[in-house]
This record gives structure tokens, sequence and C-alpha cells, in this order.
């Protein structure tokens, strides 16, 4: 009985440890994906404004508009992270839980591509298929790829221009997103080292898409630049 007692007690030990452990995962790539991207940002255009005013200083205009971007990314982070530091803290007593501000979704795709748009990397958006409200991990999920395939895009430098597939189908949401950049064939120069599918954001993405039994690949084009490609389950496995 004893041992039955202890061996029970280690079973809850072991479930207790392995929800902590998830519970730290899922905040991890919270964070993550909120502070990777917008801090990206906000170095892309504080980089743009300096290199106007070494450039031509009485480019005044310019550099104002790159510096309202990087004040405009900080607002958002810290919107989205006092957002996500609101659903870890218990809830007061009577608080309606259902007025917390909505996760990012595909619904919200516009102002991301406008963002990243403006820091200088082009994208086009093709939806095809019946657009439609999503699970709101799901929905979340799809936006968190796009976000972060375009951020590395952006980040790394090695894409001119990008390009965002959403397809909605019956059983599966897809998403592609890709981007131009030097031929791994015609000897163009590579990406950085490890860079930019082997990161904990793109680890994070698998991990968050393997949730709802879906899957996800990340790689360089033979033709040149980077894709990553997701299928989404749309009802549990």
């Amino acid at each position: 009985l004893q041992e039955r007692s202890w061996l029970l007690e280690r079973e809850r030990e072991t479930a207790a440890r392995q929800a902590i452990d998830a519970e730290r995962a899922r905040i991890a790539r919270e964070l993550h994906d909120i502070v990777s991207h917008n801090v990206s940002l906000m170095v892309v255009q504080a980089g743009a404004a300096r290199r106007v005013l070494d450039r031509d200083p009485g480019e005044a205009a310019e550099v104002t508009e790159a510096l309202r971007a990087v004040e405009a990314a900080g607002r958002d982070t810290m919107t989205e992270l006092r957002h996500l530091l609101g659903v870890l803290a218990p809830s007061a007593a009577g608080e309606d839980e259902e007025d917390l501000t909505p996760q990012p979704g595909l619904g919200r795709l516009s102002p991301l591509i406008d963002r990243i748009a403006f820091a200088g990397l082009p994208v086009e958006v093709r939806i095809s298929g019946e657009p439609r409200p999503l699970p709101s991990g799901v929905d979340l999920t799809a936006y968190r790829i796009v976000q972060e395939a375009l951020t590395n895009a952006l980040k790394h430098g090695d894409g001119a221009q990008a390009e965002v597939t959403v397809r909605y189908g019956e059983r599966h949401l897809r998403i592609e997103v890709t981007n131009t950049g030097p031929s791994v064939l015609s000897g163009g120069r590579p990406g950085p080292r490890g860079a930019p599918g082997d990161g904990r954001g793109l680890l994070g993405l698998r991990q968050r898409v393997a949730v709802f039994g879906g899957d996800l690949d990340a790689r360089r084009r033979l033709g040149g630049g980077y894709r990553v490609r997701a299928r989404i389950p749309l009802a549990r496995p």
C-alpha cells in the first residue's frame, strides 16, 4: 500500500512538472513572438533614420517618419505585453474574463503587412477559399506564422519582396510565406549562419502547429529566398 501511494505521488509530481514545463514553453513562445517582431522593426527603422541623417542631415521629414514607426512598434510591444501579463495574472473577484483584449488573428494581417512594408519589405497577400471565423488558437497560430516568417525575412535582409498565401480549405488551413533572395545555386550570398529557419521562433511555431495536429516546414528555396509552409487541421485529430 505504501509503495502504491509512493507511485501515485510520483505520478502527480511528474504530471505537475510536465504542466509547468508546457506553460513555461507557451509563455516563452508568446514573449518571443511579441518582442522579437516589434524590436526587429524598431532596429530596422532606427537604422534607416541614422543612415538618412548620415547621408543628408536636412531630410527631417523622412527621419521623423522612421522615428514615428519606432515609437509605434514600441507602443504595440507594450500593448501586447500588457495583454499577455493580464492573461497570466489571476482574475480579480467578479472580473469578466470575456472583456480581455482579443489576441491577434488573420483579421489583423493588414496592419502587420503595413508595418513590414513600411520597414522596407514589400508584401503581397493572396487569400483563397472562403474566409471564416477560426478557433482562437488556430487563428493566433496562423497570425504568428506570418509574423515570424516576415520578421525573419526583414531581419536577415535576404528578401527583396515577400508573398503571403492563406488558403481556407474544408478541413485544413494552409499558410505559406515566401520571400525572394539570392539562389543557393547561383553563388549568391547565403543568409546568416543558422538563420532564418533554425532559431527559437520557428521552433516555437512548430510546437504551436503540432498542438493542433498540423505540420510546418521552413527551408531555403533553390531558386532563391526562403519559404515557410504550414498546414493546420480545422478539426482536432
